[in-house]
């Protein structure tokens, strides 16, 4: 695979000790972010875990990558039961994680390095072992700290059947009953995901006071800001109505629920947002909201609310040049009348790696559990990333898709540890394989992933990764690690990339989609093959990046291969 690539020099904006996207105000309008799965970045006592001092030694190599802003999964206190995402205290670290300095650190590290930082919150729900659910077992029905849950009596004679048929994303039930101080069986409490992570609720006033004080309590150290996990559901139907037929697979929130996308969640972030408005620095808050359309997802991001909103509805639209070209028309639109940025993404810790989606035929699905063709994957994944980045607003980077990285689809079952894959008839569950600690060097597992050569890993590696680390690919022009390198540099550079709110769309052959940008200093065009055939058109102008193999010029058109895509800049 042959790479041309024309590199501009990094700005000096973009030097030590200043956050790389102080470029111009309102950063996070055009910030390129690159999210952190702590126990799979990198392992600095050995135990196989990722930790926070891990992270710490590596935050130089994102520097260098060229993103703006890292975001960080949970690391609080928590039992594991989901990963981290049940919460048993929103101030302690947990000790796999390290300890309160280490994210003090951490903090103070990224931003001499000129990075920013976005911690994960996770408000919808804790832990069962959250001293709040733990008082309230214990106090039985009536008491106060049962209010701040949602604990209902159950149906049937002897209360026996839940009270009412709301299903878990995990599957299963999405409530639980207790057994009552007294011993005998009592109130069910309401779980949205696993047993162990019941919801809070939010209509509770001291719901609400707790976590404006966990909100200052980070920003007191220096957080610049916080992706809210189901930032959808913290509002539930009242009456918690039953939901009646429906499709188990729409539960994410691509259908209307009782339980999700509930007009009440925008009086919380309302009230959230004059916080986070008193700390200097322009602090940010990013919605994982899955609704049912881009438009419900612009009311997330209304100027008294929060800064960014995941595009959920681009990371499931196929390889497929026209509906990529309607979902941007549609988060352009929807976008524009509430004056916040798009924000674009491929991959996360909960789908399918994009390298392995478009490794099989076209779908909406983000969950894919076979491995299909990599050399296809790869290629299309690499066009999609430089489509991505070219396109006006915000990005997110998931941790090893700057190299190339698939989804491990044969992990065996033993080693899995989602928990909605011991669960019927839920979420995937296969969520592990995007999981899987990423490969910094050497020949071996954990290939630099811990200390110690043939060290532990909590969840095993292919061999094959020998090839992907970030050792390897360092300095191959040919690599995708170095094609990441350079599409954020010049990204950084050109004036026609980052910020903004359209692309003007230029005729494009059948299978391929193109646009120019324009700024008063320069402009900028894409184009991207998403066909398997090459197509030709006008040589646009200088030719910037290509994802894959260099364009040919011909008779005075260029060529572009099958999945590849070309910036050019005029």
């Amino acid at each position: 695979m042959t790479q041309h690539l024309v590199v501009p020099a990094r700005p000096a904006a973009r030097g030590e000790g200043e956050p790389n996207a102080q470029r111009r105000t309102g950063w996070w309008r055009e910030a390129v972010i690159y999210q952190v799965y702590p126990r799979s970045f990198a392992d600095a006592n050995g135990d196989g875990m990722g930790d926070l001092a891990g992270i710490r030694a590596r935050l130089p190599y994102l520097r260098d990558l060229g993103v703006d802003a890292v975001w960080l999964s949970p690391f609080y206190a928590s039992p594991q039961a989901d990963a981290g995402y049940d919460v048993s205290d929103y101030r302690r670290v947990d000790p796999m994680f390290g300890e309160l300095a280490d994210a003090a650190g951490l903090i103070e590290d990224a931003h001499a390095l000129g990075l920013r930082v976005v911690f994960d919150l996770v408000p919808n729900h804790c832990s069962d072992q959250h001293e709040w659910f733990q008082q309230a077992l214990r106090e039985g029905p009536g008491s106060a700290l049962r209010k701040r849950f949602h604990f209902r009596a159950g149906q049937g004679e002897n209360g026996e059947l839940p009270p009412n048929d709301w299903e878990s994303i995990f599957g299963g039930p999405a409530w639980t009953r207790v057994t009552e101080p007294d011993g005998t069986a009592g109130e069910w409490y309401l779980h949205l995901f696993a047993p162990e992570q019941p919801d809070f609720n939010w209509e509770h006033p001291a719901v609400a006071d707790e976590f404006r004080s966990i909100l200052r309590f980070w920003l007191d150290l220096g957080v610049d800001g916080f992706r809210i996990d189901v930032a959808h559901g913290l509002v539930k139907a009242e009456g918690l109505p039953d939901l009646g037929v429906h499709d188990q697979l729409k539960l994410l929130g691509n259908d209307t629920m009782p339980f999700f996308d509930q007009d009440g969640v925008h009086e919380i972030y309302r009230s959230w947002r004059p916080i986070l408005d008193e700390y200097p620095g322009e602090r940010i808050f990013v919605a994982e909201a899955w609704t049912p359309t881009v438009d419900r997802t612009a009311n997330y991001v209304r100027s008294d609310e929060l800064h960014q909103a995941f595009n959920f509805q681009y990371l499931a639209t196929p390889w497929v040049a026209e509906k990529l070209r309607d979902v941007v028309d549609l988060t352009l639109e929807a976008m524009r009348p509430v004056g916040a940025p798009a924000t674009w993404v491929l991959s996360n810790h909960d789908v399918t790696r994009h390298a392995t989606r478009f490794a099989n035929p076209p779908t909406e699905a983000t969950q894919i559990r076979t491995a299909g063709d990599r050399a296809l994957g790869l290629r299309r994944a690499r066009a999609a990333t430089v489509l991505m980045l070219a396109l006006p607003g915000s990005a997110y980077v998931y941790q090893g898709e700057e190299l190339g990285l698939p989804d491990v689809t044969d992990l065996p079952d033993a080693v899995r540890q989602d928990p909605s894959f011991h669960r019927a008839s839920g979420q995937d569950g296969f969520r592990d394989g995007c999981r899987v600690p990423i490969p910094w060097s050497g020949g071996e597992a954990p290939y630099g992933f811990g200390p110690v050569t043939d060290g532990p890993s909590w969840l095993p590696q292919p061999d094959s990764w020998a090839e992907l680390s970030v050792e390897v690919q360092t300095g191959d022009p040919t690599s995708t690690l170095e094609l990441y390198r350079s599409a954020l540099a010049i990204r950084a550079a050109h004036p026609a990339l980052g910020a903004g709110d359209g692309v003007e769309w230029l005729d494009a052959p059948a299978g391929a989609l193109a646009f120019r940008r324009t700024h008063a200093d320069g402009a900028f065009v894409c184009v991207a093959n998403t066909g398997s055939s090459p197509v030709r058109l006008p040589v646009p102008g200088r030719l910037l990046l290509t994802s894959g193999e260099e364009p040919v010029e011909s008779g005075g058109e260029i060529v572009i291969p099958a999945d590849t895509t070309v910036w050019w800049s005029l």
